[in-house]
């Protein structure tokens, strides 16, 4: 039965009972276009490939813009408190400057194949030694050079809410071994969740590590520094690091140490503790050692609140690590609202399996083998209080 009530206070469609201004409110948010980005800024052609800007919206009228180039998130709109949008991912405004980067290279980017950095370039895997691209120093860094960053993912399929991409990286890429065929999605819920969903193949036997690397803001793009920001990460450990941001191997307790975030605590709280590993990262760019339910499971990862606006973000993985990043190395660069990118003004979560595990034997192993298939969910939720 469906039912229309002359006065439209309601509406009772196929057996369920609406509220008209809540139906009306709805369909207002899903129309509401809130991305300040031309269409048109975004539209290039990269060695043979079109590239363009796609647009997610949730009934809750969350809206995030994505391109196909790095399979980037461009802007992402969540409500405050009051009910107020703000795009709380650091961006810019054309591909151009995406393509041909001055300053911050990863901002919004898919990581792959190898997410944060690998030893001295290099790797054994069955008896063979493997070099990578180096662009960290000595090390290899987020894939190297030309990582999934800046590749042009095709476009699997494209709805109001989700986005598919798909890539195939060659035999060779970067110096990896085998054909790594991956599919990843990225997915606005209507209870205020960003969800992505990697899955990947290979035809020979290599190593995969792909993350997600949106840098945060829950004031707002450009709207001071996070040390404010309240955060809590479920992990009783982390990976120390050497001076040029490897892991030592050591599995270290963060009690007593400012790692511990297992209470919700002000980022900024410890950064001048005179701690030697914040000293060595100049603040924190760390992996910490989830607590697991179980392996693979979809576990709670990480909470931060922004106590000015009310949002906050949580972060589900299955994945046993998450690196923490806290803004270190910006230094003013100007973003695509035109307001400077400050030191500390921006965190990145990124949820992912240890740096430098290939070389690692005690850390949980990132090989892939043929016939195998990996897979990785990464859920931002977000809400206010």
């Amino acid at each position: 039965m469906e039912f229309f009530s002359a006065g439209g206070a309601a509406i009772f469609f196929r057996g369920i009972f609406l509220d008209t201004r809540a139906f009306a409110f709805s369909y207002w948010l899903m129309h509401k276009n809130l991305s300040k980005m031309k269409s048109s800024d975004f539209e290039a052609k990269i060695g043979s490939k079109d590239v363009g800007l796609y647009i997610l919206k949730n009934r809750c009228g969350m809206e995030m813009s994505v391109t196909n180039f790095g399979a980037r998130v461009v802007e992402l709109f969540v409500p405050d408190r009051r009910g107020n949008f703000d795009d709380v991912v650091l961006g810019h405004n054309t591909i151009e400057k995406y393509v041909n980067y001055k300053g911050e290279r990863f901002l919004g980017a898919s990581i792959g194949r190898f997410g944060n950095r690998i030893a001295g370039s290099r790797f054994k895997l069955g008896g063979r030694e493997y070099l990578l691209e180096a662009n960290d120093g000595s090390n290899s860094l987020h894939g190297g050079r030309q990582g999934f960053d800046m590749k042009v993912w095709d476009v699997a399929s494209h709805g109001d809410s989700e986005i598919e991409f798909r890539l195939v990286s060659p035999d060779g890429d970067g110096g990896f071994p085998g054909e790594l065929s991956v599919g990843m999605v990225y997915r606005l819920t209507d209870a205020g969740e960003f969800v992505i969903e990697y899955s990947a193949t290979s035809d020979a036997e290599t190593v995969v590590n792909l993350t997600h690397h949106s840098f945060f803001n829950l004031r707002g793009e450009g709207n001071g520094d996070i040390n404010g920001h309240i955060m809590t990460i479920d992990a009783s450990k982390y990976t120390p690091v050497d001076a040029a941001l490897i892991p030592t191997g050591e599995i270290a307790d963060v009690a007593g140490t400012p790692f511990d975030f297992t209470r919700p605590t002000p980022i900024g709280l410890r950064l001048d503790s005179g701690d030697r590993q914040l000293e060595l990262a100049h603040g924190y760019d760390h992996n910490w050692v989830l607590n697991k339910s179980s392996e693979g499971a979809l576990d709670f990862a990480a909470e931060v609140f922004e106590p000015e606006s009310g949002r906050v973000l949580t972060v589900f993985t299955t994945e046993p690590g998450m690196q923490f990043y806290g803004g270190n190395f910006f230094n003013g660069e100007i973003g695509k609202s035109g307001k400077p990118y400050v030191f500390r003004g921006t965190f990145a979560l990124e949820t992912q399996h240890f740096p430098d595990s290939p070389n690692k034997p005690g850390f949980p192993s990132t090989v892939l083998k043929p016939g195998e298939v990996y897979r990785h969910i990464c859920k931002y939720s977000f809400s206010a209080r």
